[in-house]
């Protein structure tokens, strides 16, 4: 006689057991050999071995289910414990839903270009996606890494960005370079927040599962089966994006995204996002995505701002040249 304690984490339980536990009823009902005792977000199964694994793994199936759909049909449910079906991640989600994020928080394509960068994605090994701020860009990036991370297609996720200031001195903030760089990062861990549980984000970062560090972290290193997503790269030379870009390894995805009306490095013309379109236009499976104003979902406000500053360096520039 065999026990073990599973201990599900990522998922509301009552979700999970159903209503009035009547998920729970009906899985225990699918393995009379087995003694399964519940409390909260641990479980306590008692019997043979096999009979536990063979528990174990349908349980997995549905846990990833949960998290795909945010529900438990009483269709899926049966397909899981009595069919033996297993639900490949990703198969069951409408066509513009990424990923599920906390609490059943739906993660979807919302523009015709976060759509486009999504369909690229199951078609290229690497995407460059360019436009103005707050076109979700680095959302939609990271929502497909979570969405790769949770369905095994990759081992880990790599976040990083070019150290360049908008207008600020890293040297004179204080702690140590993780707490100097850790506000600068702040925008990638938000999004992270919002798709993985705190708790679970945690031990992902603890394992090296999820990695967030500045552009120069990555020279010398081979990313082989990780998902890597470089931001900000309007701030990078052309140097530095061929340094990135050849970092690449086996099994392994990348997204660079950029906004080249926001380049922040002393000489505006250095920045390798402006040159690497030119450059790598007749290379196979690479795609090129531009995002434009119609794309900006923040405030209102901030597609009102990114049209008004338009118009004043075009008037700006039509000034310069008379």
């Amino acid at each position: 006689m065999a026990e073990k304690l599973l201990v599900v984490e990522d998922i509301d339980i009552v979700k999970l057991y159903g209503i009035n536990n009547v998920n729970y009823n009906f899985i225990v009902s699918q393995f009379p050999k087995l003694k399964i005792i519940s409390r909260g977000e641990n479980i306590r199964v008692i019997g043979d071995d096999a009979e536990i694994e063979r528990f174990e793994n349908r349980l997995n199936i549905m846990l990833e289910y949960l998290l795909q759909q945010g529900n438990m049909t009483e269709t899926a449910l049966a397909d899981i414990f009595v069919n033996d079906k297993n639900f490949e991640n990703g198969n069951n989600l409408p066509n513009d839903v990424i990923v599920y994020g906390n609490n059943g928080r739906v993660i979807r394509a919302r523009t015709e270009n976060q759509r486009k960068l999504v369909r690229l994605y199951s078609e290229n090994d690497l995407l460059f996606a360019v436009g103005p701020a707050g076109s979700g860009k680095t959302y939609t990036a990271i929502a497909l890494a979570v969405s790769a991370l949770r369905s095994r297609e990759v081992r880990k996720i790599i976040l990083t960005r070019p150290a360049v200031e908008a207008g600020e001195r890293l040297g004179f903030l204080p702690g140590d370079l993780k707490e100097k760089l850790d506000p600068y990062l702040q925008p990638l861990y938000d999004a992270l927040n919002d798709m993985i549980p705190q708790r679970k984000l945690q031990t992902y970062i603890e394992d090296g599962t999820v990695q967030i560090a500045p552009l120069a972290y990555m020279r010398g290193r081979t990313l082989d089966n990780a998902f890597v997503i470089l931001d900000e790269a309007q701030n990078t030379t052309l140097g530095q994006i061929k340094m990135f870009l050849t970092r690449m390894g086996c099994n392994a995805k990348f997204i660079v995204t950029g906004d080249i009306t926001q380049i922040d490095l002393p000489f505006k013309n250095d920045s390798g996002l402006l040159k690497i379109r030119k450059i790598l236009a007749d290379v196979k499976n690479i795609g090129f995505v531009d995002f434009d104003n119609r794309d900006i979902i923040r405030h209102p406000l901030v597609k009102t701002i990114v049209d008004a500053f338009e118009k004043h360096e075009e008037k700006t520039v039509k000034q310069d040249k008379k």
